[in-house]
């Protein structure tokens, strides 16, 4: 007999019929109800043991973690808070548990204890929700861009080209490490490497993104990125997903359109497709904040956190009046911050991001033209010649979002950026054709995805919302 879902039997219209379903045991109790997951749902269906007419043996091994399948009627249930339960005619174990060494136990596990079970830790329920929504989340990026006419692209995981200039990037190599081939000046030989030359894992889709863009119109990436930036944060990893839009004739005012539409749809798209999943992280949201003081709970509950950015609009401020607004701040006057803001110029750091939003305007933020020398070398630089027309868009809770700009599209002027940072225009001839051949206004940002999933389940550590993170000094499973 073919297993039914268990989301798609509580869902169920009619009883009386006899089912199967398979799946693992969540707790079982009194020796005659199975709580039964398979991960379709946050919910489990109960299952009725006859524990009278069940041999001993079968019974001690309903243990949570075990692999079962049960076959019998879809009944409406006597119990409270459960609409329909299984009335077991038959019980198989596929899979047995050993209690004694199954880590993930009905009980409460620290954050930390299920980072170091990240193989378990999804049988539990609140990174069973977090995973579903992540999907869903995925599914609504490129159901974004593919009703909009955006050509999907997958630019290379392994690259020559450092799109950031920040050179925080893990080297890819197939060379022996203990007996390196040297040139006669006494550096490596990358010329005997693989590739032939010095190559990277991307930190960015961008530059080849941009090459698309200028041919196909509008393009998006969607994919992985790696930094080796030896960041042990709850907002940082080595290895993360980024989604990557680049449009044609786009300048930064569309740029900022098309970003805050894009977030407001993924967003409103979760909260229509995934509102059990939500509803239990909002209440373990507002479990794990009644240990916090009352000055450090959040203002708002999970669900009217995620609505109040879908109906209000993103304030946009340049960085000029956001450094005036900082300068001028209570907690700058008070030496509250850790980065006091003294001067324009100033990069700005996480507690200025959240302080603008949460504290400030109390929504959405997108702070646009900032200080060159504190961007990359491809943003267009303005008319003032110490600005450029780059955008970051910052969310309560974790700051900034979303980083993009428009790109600087005149050849000259790109050369010159490049020169002044040491950039060799020889790496990157192939970007600079695009501005060469027929360059036009062109803008685009990033969006780390896990961010993006972060804010959406109120997580607080971005460890949490990757299936395996990756961090320095730590890359298991």
């Amino acid at each position: 007999m073919r297993h039914t879902k268990v989301k798609d039997l509580l869902n169920s219209t009619t009883t009386l019929q006899e089912v199967n379903a398979k799946g693992w045991v969540r707790t079982f109790r009194n020796n005659q109800f199975i709580a039964l997951n398979d991960g379709s749902t946050i919910n489990n269906i109960q299952c009725v043991v006859d524990f009278e007419n069940t041999p001993d043996e079968i019974l001690k091994r309903i243990t949570t973690g075990a692999a079962v399948s049960v076959t019998g009627n879809l009944v409406e249930s006597k119990g409270a808070g459960q609409k329909y339960e299984i009335k077991v005619a038959k019980l198989e174990i596929l899979g047995d548990s050993d209690p004694e060494k199954f880590p993930m136990q009905p009980k409460k596990h620290s954050l930390e204890f299920l980072r170091e079970n990240a193989h378990l830790r999804v049988r539990t329920n609140s990174f069973g929700a977090i995973m579903r929504i992540r999907s869903v989340l995925s599914f609504a990026v490129h159901n974004y861009f593919q009703q909009k006419g955006f050509v999907y692209v997958n630019t290379p995981i392994i690259t020559g080209a450092d799109a950031e200039g920040a050179g925080e990037m893990f080297q890819v190599t197939s060379l022996p490490l203990d007996n390196l081939p040297k040139t006669e000046e006494g550096t490596i030989d990358y010329k005997k490497d693989f590739f032939g030359k010095h190559t990277n894992l991307t930190v960015s889709g961008q530059l080849e993104g941009e090459t698309f863009a200028m041919a196909l119109g509008q393009i998006y990436t969607f994919g992985p990125t790696f930094r080796a930036e030896n960041s042990n944060t709850s907002r940082h990893l080595a290895e993360f997903w980024m989604i990557e839009p680049e449009v044609a004739f786009n300048d930064l005012d569309a740029n900022m359109d098309l970003a805050e539409d894009f977030i407001q749809y993924v967003i409103k798209y979760a909260l229509d497709n995934c509102g059990d999943d939500l509803k239990f992280l909002e209440g373990r949201l507002l479990e794990e904040e009644k240990s916090k003081p009352q000055a450090e709970r959040s203002e708002m509950t999970l669900l009217e956190k995620l609505n109040f950015v879908l109906e209000n609009n993103f304030k946009r401020v340049s960085y000029t009046e956001a450094i005036d607004i900082l300068r001028e701040s209570t907690p700058n006057k008070k030496k509250k911050f850790s980065y006091i803001i003294n001067e324009w110029g100033a990069d700005l750091q996480s507690e200025h991001e959240r302080y603008l939003v949460e504290k400030h305007f109390k929504c959405p933020v997108i702070l646009f033209d900032y200080p060159a020398n504190i961007k990359a070398f491809y943003m267009r630089l303005n008319e003032d010649g110490k600005t450029v027309r780059a955008m970051d868009i910052l969310f309560p809770g974790i700051g900034e979002i979303v980083g993009g700009s428009q790109r600087e599209e005149r050849f000259d002027v790109l050369v010159e950026k490049m020169k002044a940072l040491g950039i060799d225009e020889k790496e990157l001839s192939w970007y600079l054709d695009t501005r060469r051949f027929g360059s036009a206004v062109h803008s685009g940002f990033g969006l780390g995805f896990e961010r993006l999933v972060l804010f959406v389940t109120g997580m607080t550590n971005i460890r949490d919302v990757i299936p395996f993170p990756r961090t320095p000094g730590s890359a298991e499973f």
